[in-house]
């Protein structure tokens, strides 16, 4: 399966000059530990977990970083190129999602640059078919511990201080995956219908039911019409009154979207909006998948609906 590019608008000589930028012989080691490394997320989920591991001795930016756009039509400028070409991390997710991450980082190639890719820190193939990979909770506190790695490589002095973060981040993720195991626990089974496979990690973990064929998720992320059997498989779920909740990509909607909340709110069936992006301002990577959970939590409880976080 293709998953839709994210395309990409790169004045290659954006980065070119920044080889010069690298740190005379005279730097002392002491003032190379107190410099504030340069890092780099694809996507501020990522951002928020470096800021949180590097803490005072990291600047993080995010590349992509509105929730209010649709991050598969992102244009990466000569700025994004130049502040990809000068970082000394870089987290991205992989699995072509963020391939011109990929293609900055090729232009402006350095041996000291340390690049995570989510993909691979998790071992996955190319043929994995959903790469929404942050909704797994498999996936950050693996992040999480090569961020601490490599930022101690970079500044081993800190490296105390960059161990002490992961265990804060760490433990602060157990609510989630507490919450998580408590639904799964509570609410077993949750029928629930989708659009794109973006929540469908989580949607797992808290033990739901998907009833949307994924061969129809595939087919609207990848922007392609569904066939008219996965369409009427579909429709069913919400005239049937088949699924208790409706879970759909706010961040990107279009005509299909709009028909399938149509029908949820015909047919009584509470709709959660997820994101690919972390909403901001006031989320962190963490607070951010536990507001998810709760929305989906109030739709089964008590039929709420959150369309937005």
């Amino acid at each position: 399966m293709q998953i839709k590019k994210v395309m990409v608008a790169v004045i290659a000589t954006a980065a070119v000059s920044l080889s010069l930028a690298g740190c005379s012989s005279t730097t002392s080691s002491a003032s190379a530990d107190n410099a504030k490394i340069q890092a780099v997320g694809a996507e501020n989920e990522y951002a928020s977990v470096i800021s949180q591991v590097g803490g005072k001795y990291v600047t993080t930016t995010a590349i992509m970083n509105n929730p209010n756009t649709d991050p598969h039509t992102f244009e990466a400028s000569a700025s994004v190129a130049k502040t990809v070409s000068a970082a000394q991390l870089i987290v991205q997710n992989g699995l072509g999602y963020d391939a011109f991450m990929t293609k900055i980082e090729s232009a402006s190639s350095s041996s000291s640059r340390k690049v995570i890719v989510a993909q691979n820190v998790l071992g996955l193939p190319d043929s994995t078919p959903n790469p929404h990979l942050w909704y797994d909770p498999k996936t950050m506190p693996a992040v999480a511990k090569q961020i601490a790695a490599d930022l101690s490589s970079i500044q081993p002095a800190h490296k105390a201080y960059f161990e002490s973060n992961l265990k804060t981040f760490d433990d602060s993720l157990t609510a989630w995956t507490d919450a998580l195991a408590s639904f799964k626990s509570a609410y077993p089974g949750t029928t629930v219908a989708v659009t794109e496979p973006v929540g469908d990690y989580m949607l797992q973990a808290a033990g739901a039911d998907i009833k949307t064929p994924f061969s129809l998720q595939a087919a609207i992320m990848n922007d392609t019409d569904p066939s008219p059997q996965d369409s009427a498989t579909q429709d069913s779920l919400f005239t049937n009154k088949s699924v208790k909740v409706f879970v759909y990509n706010e961040q990107v909607t279009d005509a299909i979207t709009a028909k399938y909340l149509a029908l949820a709110h015909q047919n009584n069936i509470p709709v959660v909006g997820v994101y690919e992006t972390m909403p901001t301002p006031g989320y962190t990577y963490q607070t951010w998948m536990m507001a998810e959970l709760n929305a989906l939590k109030k739709a089964v409880t008590d039929g709420t609906s959150t369309a937005k976080l």
